[in-house]
């Protein structure tokens, strides 16, 4: 009876473990389906956010990611103000005091070797050493590479001109056409040195504010693109099929 009195107690352990053994596994199970079943992070949601012109790269690799980036992003503020105020006194200077290059430059050579000439031979009266003329000398690579970038560009800019000319494409040759229509207005308001400030002017702002501001302003740049893919696909229909098109040419290989 002895011997059968101390089984039980080890039957019923047993038992026991075996009954929490399994309510461990459960529990286990319910947290691995709760685990797949939690919505995705925040990182994966943010990288399917629209964004403006569908880039994926932030604004400062959009730029470059050099230094014309970080003056246009005013990661340097004291540099980016410096570059403002330089072009604003330009554009001051030519625009609204109308002063002429050729005059400027003249000017400005007159008074500079002015200077250096009385300060050469004025050393010996007022006993102070004479001054030391740097020699200039501009280094060729810089401009060859600023040269060889704008061929390239407007070697682009001419084969993108070229595609939308041959007539395969009529979305580009209507946004092209609008776009020089625009600029052709914009010319008749102002000068070429005026335009150029403004979009100077814009640089320096725009970017910046769309940096801060772009989880507000995407948004919004996908509504308005919705909206415009819709006007566009009525105008379309009623307009652009309406409109005869020639036989493409093979493309030659």
């Amino acid at each position: 009876m002895a011997e059968e009195s101390e089984h039980k107690p080890s039957a019923v352990e047993s038992m026991m473990d075996k009954i929490s053994e399994k309510i461990h596994a459960h529990d286990s199970s319910s947290d691995s389906d709760s685990d797949h079943e939690k919505p995705a992070s925040p990182s994966s949601v943010k990288a399917k956010i629209y964004r403006l012109f569908g880039r994926e790269k932030p604004v400062h690799q959009v730029f470059g990611g050099g230094k014309p980036a970080d003056v246009f992003l005013w990661r340097n503020k004291k540099i980016s103000a410096t570059v403002l105020g330089v072009a604003t006194a330009i554009w001051v200077l030519f625009e609204l005091i109308e002063y002429h290059l050729l005059t400027l430059v003249c000017h400005i050579s007159i008074l500079s070797l002015a200077l250096m000439f009385l300060w050469s031979n004025a050393h010996t009266f007022i006993h102070k050493t004479p001054p030391r003329i740097p020699e200039v000398h501009l280094p060729e690579d810089p401009f060859l590479q600023v040269a060889a970038s704008l061929t390239f560009e407007v070697n682009q800019a001419l084969k993108l001109l070229r595609n939308i000319a041959s007539g395969r494409d009529l979305k580009k040759f209507l946004g092209v056409i609008a776009a020089f229509w625009v600029l052709s207005i914009v010319g008749s308001w102002c000068n070429f040195l005026t335009l150029f400030y403004i979009t100077f002017v814009l640089l320096h702002t725009v970017p910046v504010l769309y940096e801060k501001y772009e989880d507000k302003v995407d948004p919004f740049a996908e509504k308005a693109m919705v909206e415009f893919k819709k006007q566009y696909a009525v105008f379309d229909e009623k307009v652009l099929s309406k409109i005869p098109r020639g036989p493409l040419k093979a493309k030659k290989f």
